[in-house]
């Protein structure tokens, strides 16, 4: 790689870490393909106040030894409630925008209760006016439907749980 497409690289790296930082984003990933065998993979992320706070309140072992009040029952019944933590949680690959069906007007993807097999298309995220179909990773039933149409997420975000 010569100097200047190392330059060319940061200088494209510092735009996507202000875009980021402009538009409110937590993660950004993008890949640049210069030729056959040449490309850049990049990934920009941050943490936000709001994640920290989530770590901070999780229950430590040691929590369970102290004795029983109002607070920290309070503090060990929300992680559990946390939709991320759920092993059936479906999370997103990308930021974008949830389409619960192909178009317009058509039924839904799914919905609470139905059976799915493994590999069905269970919504849509528009990313980059790219429509990415995400599948079931393993068959089961839609226990919960975390997302509303055209509503926008986040890398990680959990989608659907599907027991």
């Amino acid at each position: 790689m010569t100097k200047s497409n190392h330059d060319a690289d940061v200088a494209f790296i510092q735009a996507l870490a202000e875009l980021l930082r402009e538009n409110d984003l937590t993660e950004l990933q993008v890949k640049r393909e210069y030729g056959e065998d040449d490309s850049l993979n990049v990934r920009v992320s941050r943490h936000t106040a709001q994640q920290v706070v989530t770590q901070v309140a999780a229950p430590a072992p040691a929590a369970a030894l102290a004795p029983a009040t109002s607070a920290p029952a309070a503090v060990t019944a929300e992680p559990a409630a946390d939709p991320a933590n759920d092993p059936g949680a479906v999370t997103s690959p990308m930021v974008g925008t949830v389409y619960m069906q192909a178009e317009p007007g058509a039924p839904s993807f799914i919905k609470v209760g139905q059976q799915v097999s493994e590999g069905d298309t269970l919504l849509i995220v528009e990313a980059m006016k790219t429509m990415n179909h995400i599948p079931a990773p393993r068959a089961g039933t839609v226990k919960r439907i975390l997302v509303d149409d055209g509503a926008a997420v986040e890398f990680g975000a959990p989608l659907v749980i599907l027991e």
